[in-house]
């Protein structure tokens, strides 16, 4: 009974924040009167006033000023460090989102591949990575290049592999790419992302494969971690390892593979037997780099930063936006 009152209540909130997100498009970007708008929703224009004050209050609608001298590089450097502030991030790069999401990602990754190079370049030597879509980017971006990328001296993934159809989520293929156009030694982990009994999985980390990829996970410098919504990929796989506690529990984001809750805990299951670093690991890597895309929720960036393993960001600046 609770949860169904939950879940009513949460209809209700998107409800209103549609209206109000609807009411303050027309006003703002369509120059529309109240008066228009009040006769377009049936209500009165005092009532059209009250929304649109509403709006400002929960963040539907925010004001820029315009400073002279204030140009765009200090006033993403600005939102960065409210960024630092807020999540208690030591750096990172926030991106210009660009003509779309296809050019966003892209800069995105690029910001990515310049910011793991510079720590690199500050004696990081040993750096593991995640996968997903703009993992994926990052990696494509690499292979692009008509130089080798500087990347410290061996890469491993954090995760096993995922579907074979599946490139971007393929940890093996995208260590693989790096290993290749850089000077990286490439480390492999061959074994799928998912086990389907605890029997599996013990006998899975008793083999001397994930026993060396264990030793590296503790001698990590970096770890690049994607940042995702939930659900990104609605699948089999994640219903079998948690069943309803996802939904229950409010999941907002993936961080690798663990689902995070609204408030930055990381849901926990008896039934998980995913192969991927152990949280306490991740912990301790003095670097650990979130990534996230242009389709990235600002609910599911708020909840991955609120876990505290993510110490630099790199993200378009339009979601970084909307989260503040």
């Amino acid at each position: 009974m609770a949860r169904r009152k939950e879940r009513e209540q949460s209809m209700d909130r998107e409800r209103k924040m549609e209206r109000l997100a609807a009411v303050a498009r027309l006003y703002y970007q369509e120059d529309w009167t109240q008066n228009e708008i009040a006769g377009m929703f049936g209500i009165s224009r005092p009532m059209v006033s009250k929304l649109l004050k509403e709006a400002k209050q929960l963040g539907v609608v925010t004001i820029r000023i315009a400073v002279p001298g204030e140009g765009p590089e200090e006033e993403t450097e600005a939102l960065l460090a409210r960024f630092r502030v807020k999540y208690g991030l030591a750096g990172g790069a926030l991106v210009k989102s660009g003509d779309g999401d296809v050019a966003a990602n892209q800069a995105v990754a690029q910001a990515g591949i310049a910011f793991l190079e510079g720590l690199a370049g500050n004696g990081h030597r040993r750096f593991g990575i995640g996968w997903g879509h703009i993992v994926g980017e990052l990696v494509s971006q690499i292979e692009k290049r008509s130089q080798p990328v500087q990347l410290g001296e061996s890469v491993c993934p954090l995760i096993g592999n995922g579907g074979a159809g599946l490139k971007n989520y393929h940890s093996n293929e995208l260590v693989r790419v790096i290993g290749e156009h850089s000077q990286a030694e490439p480390e492999f982990l061959y074994t799928p992302a998912y086990m389907t009994s605890e029997q599996d999985l013990m006998r899975t980390m008793d083999l001397e494969n994930y026993q060396e990829i264990l030793a590296s996970w503790r001698r990590l410098e970096v770890a690049l971690v994607n940042i995702g919504n939930f659900p990104s990929v609605p699948d089999f796989a994640s219903k079998a390892r948690y069943g309803e506690m996802l939904v229950q529990e409010r999941a907002a984001a993936r961080i690798l593979n663990y689902f995070v809750g609204e408030d930055g805990h990381v849901l926990r299951s008896d039934t998980d037997y995913a192969v991927q670093i152990p949280l306490d690991l991740l912990k301790r890597v003095p670097h650990v780099v979130g990534i996230c895309s242009a389709n990235t929720n600002p609910r599911a960036l708020d909840a991955a930063l609120r876990t505290g393993y993510i110490r630099h960001l790199i993200a378009p600046e339009r979601v970084a936006a909307q989260l503040l």
